[in-house]
């Protein structure tokens, strides 16, 4: 498997964040998100080949109780399925963060889905040559029912204006949603950035019932791989 970095640290965003995790960084991705935070994954891909084998011992090497298997897009790295079956067998808590464009059966514990919005969309960036690509993949509702049933997972939207409230309401009804499984987390990189969308996020899950997610990541160390 192509891998763009193994790391310990704590999870930053979602119904889990504070917990001490292992991150498996897949390389490589279907979409093109124009504020995409791991551009070394999806528009510039990188990485070194790993064993499956190497990957699991690397990861039991930090004695976490807890793996998160992102990307990327993980869901179409070859060998995912077996890794998931893997760290199962080492006893771990599996986490996948996916966009819910692509389904496999496997052991998780809490599939992390990202549907990607038209906020999401890149136009502007490399004379807007993914756009269609993008557009396209990025909203499969039949595969994110499908994940939806099978695993206990959330719904994770990453909002940049108040204006994505309006698609992030119909994807919910559309795909009939729990919304106590819906969290809503700011768009960006930098604390400042975060801080000023959180106050207005912050009220609408409040009116709405949803979930609020930090960044705690970049909270903690800023704009950083490998943390």
């Amino acid at each position: 498997m192509k891998i763009a970095e193994i790391f310990y640290s704590i999870q930053g965003e979602g119904i889990l964040v504070g917990v001490p995790s292992v991150f498996v960084r897949t390389s490589g991705c279907n979409l093109r998100c124009t504020w995409c935070d791991t551009p070394y994954t999806s528009w510039n891909p990188e990485g070194a080949e790993k064993s499956i084998d190497d990957i699991v011992h690397q990861v039991r090497g930090f004695g976490a109780k807890h793996v998160v298997i992102t990307g990327g897009e993980p869901m179409i790295a070859p060998g995912v399925v077996d890794l998931a079956k893997d760290l199962r067998a080492a006893g771990l808590h599996i986490t996948i963060e996916t966009a819910g464009t692509v389904y496999h059966d496997l052991p998780c514990d809490l599939m992390s889905i990202s549907p990607k919005l038209a906020n999401s969309t890149p136009h502007e960036r490399e004379a807007g040559k993914w756009a269609s690509q993008h557009d396209r993949l990025r909203y499969q509702p039949n595969i994110l029912k499908s994940l939806m049933n099978a695993y206990e997972y959330q719904l994770k939207f990453v909002v940049a204006a108040p204006d994505d409230l309006k698609e992030i309401e119909a994807v919910i009804r559309d795909l009939h949603a729990d919304r106590e499984q819906v969290v809503l987390m700011a768009e960006g990189t930098r604390v400042e950035t975060i801080a000023e969308r959180a106050q207005w996020i912050a009220e609408i899950c409040k009116r709405d019932g949803f979930r609020y997610s930090p960044r705690l990541h970049i909270d903690l160390w800023g704009d950083r791989r490998g943390v």
